[in-house]
């Protein structure tokens, strides 16, 4: 399994913890992105000994674990932050739930905060192409917080969208694993404590940009193209507008400097962007519309 952390020093040791409480063998590897508040000494000391991938820089969530695939040599990967926690039974549930289902590619987890109320059991797609938490027992995707996949499944589909830095890159998979005809399972026994945000923390300017960036991107990637057209002429329409609008919400994302840095990186991105488009449906089984009119805005 591989777990990511950044600048995670009082959260991987906890998180170690429960992995070598875990009922079913395993191996750890441990990305560690260039942290340097004494997160690496952490690791150093902890009992179960990860492997570890120490990187130069901060290369993001997203980034991390396209720079861990190479090393998997196993034939399921999980991914896990490195604030989360999870239940003993909580890899061996997961196992099982693949291993009972030839066609599924992905398990998620179910993820609950401090207080026991559940947050997520796998990734929704909205009508705008947003991908939000739900606690549906049929995802459309799963959560990257806590999930495990078959590797060769996910090398197949071309691997983890690095670029994307953080944020999507569970929902950007999922969709490529949706249109190469693969099952996403939701294990209501695998269950994570996860704290959430401790890195990138929700409703600040870097989590706006991560968010509304790569949403266009995923769409632009992976949706219908009337569906990603759509949403990208609305994202523009709003920003050309928004100096002129009154009671418009007043969230960093609704700001001008941020959705003209998010348009600037969409159009830096966008050639790379339409050549992976092209990749992504050559190898698709099951076309976008049929995903999109399965899948949008359904619980």
């Amino acid at each position: 399994m591989v777990v990511v952390t950044w600048r995670g020093r009082g959260l991987i040791g906890r998180c170690l913890d429960a992995l070598a409480a875990q009922t079913c063998a395993h191996h750890v590897l441990v990305v560690d992105n260039a942290s340097t508040d004494g997160t690496a000494a952490e690791i150093a000391g902890h009992p179960v000994g990860p492997r570890v991938l120490r990187l130069g820089r901060n290369i993001g969530y997203a980034g991390a674990l396209a720079a861990a695939l190479p090393h998997v040599e196993t034939p399921l990967m999980a991914w896990l932050n490195d604030d989360a926690q999870p239940e003993p039974g909580w890899l061996a549930a997961l196992e099982q739930a693949l291993g009972d289902d030839d066609a599924a590619a992905a398990a998620a987890s179910v993820l609950y905060a401090a207080n026991g109320t559940v947050t997520s059991t796998g990734v929704a797609l909205t009508h705008l192409g947003y991908g939000r938490d739900t606690t549906g027992a049929r995802p459309f995707g799963f959560c990257g917080g806590a999930a495990l996949l078959r590797t060769d499944a996910l090398r197949a589909i071309g691997g983890v969208a690095g670029s994307l830095f953080c944020y999507y890159e569970d929902t950007d998979t999922s969709w490529r694993l949706r249109l190469a005809g693969y099952r996403i399972l939701a294990v209501l026994g695998a269950r994570v404590r996860h704290l959430g945000g401790a890195s990138a923390r929700h409703g600040t300017p870097g989590f706006h940009r991560w968010n509304e960036r790569n949403r266009l991107l995923v769409l632009l990637r992976c949706a219908p193209v009337t569906v990603a057209a759509r949403e990208l002429a609305r994202f523009i329409g709003l920003t050309l507008v928004l100096p002129w609008r009154r009671g418009h919400p007043r969230t960093p994302n609704f700001t001008l400097r941020l959705r003209l840095q998010v348009l600037t990186e969409v159009a830096a991105r966008l050639p790379a962007t339409l050549i992976a488009r092209r990749r992504i449906g050559r190898h698709a089984t099951v076309t976008r519309a049929e995903i999109w009119s399965t899948w949008a805005d359904r619980p």
